[in-house]
């Protein structure tokens, strides 16, 4: 299948940073990257126009990395619990998303969008976690999430 070039007006994970050309295929441009804004065609004066804003892009990333920093050193003081539904031995009968921890922080009064944060897997037992957000490709925040069980595992028996 054909590929496009773009180049990306903004970071975007897993494909480049802003201002690099990249292939991708046509539909993921045509849908998503260019209605987005996060990208333009690389043509001839698409080229030339993105060595005239070489020094703009520069000077927009380094003015985000003085943001992200105070924002990591906000999410790193924060103190995040949650509690859920736990099984017999300690596992969750759901598991803690990203909307979930997006919405936790959100009530501390710090806006992320959920896609920033970094689970691997959906969070399925009790405990203390480690939760990566992705602030920037160089500022990476690690919150402290301590998931509790909101019925101790031992209390349905307790009923019987």
């Amino acid at each position: 299948m054909a590929q496009v070039k773009i180049i990306l007006r903004e970071d975007v994970h897993g494909l480049g940073h802003a201002g690099t050309v990249v292939s991708v295929r046509p539909g993921y441009a045509r849908n998503f990257l260019l209605p987005e804004g996060k990208a333009v065609l690389a043509t001839e004066a698409g080229v030339k126009e993105l060595e005239h804003h070489k020094r703009a892009i520069a000077e927009k990333i380094a003015k985000e990395m003085k943001g992200h920093a105070g924002v990591k050193a906000r999410l790193e003081s924060l103190k995040l619990a949650i509690s859920v539904q736990v099984g017999e031995e300690g596992k969750l009968f759901g598991s803690v998303t990203a909307r979930e921890i997006a919405d936790l922080i959100a009530a501390q009064g710090v806006e992320i969008d959920r896609r920033k944060i970094d689970l691997r897997d959906p969070i399925k037992e009790a405990g203390t976690h480690t939760v990566p957000v992705r602030l920037h490709r160089e500022v990476i925040a690690n919150l402290k999430l301590e998931v509790t069980a909101a019925n101790p595992p031992g209390e349905e028996a307790a009923k019987a």
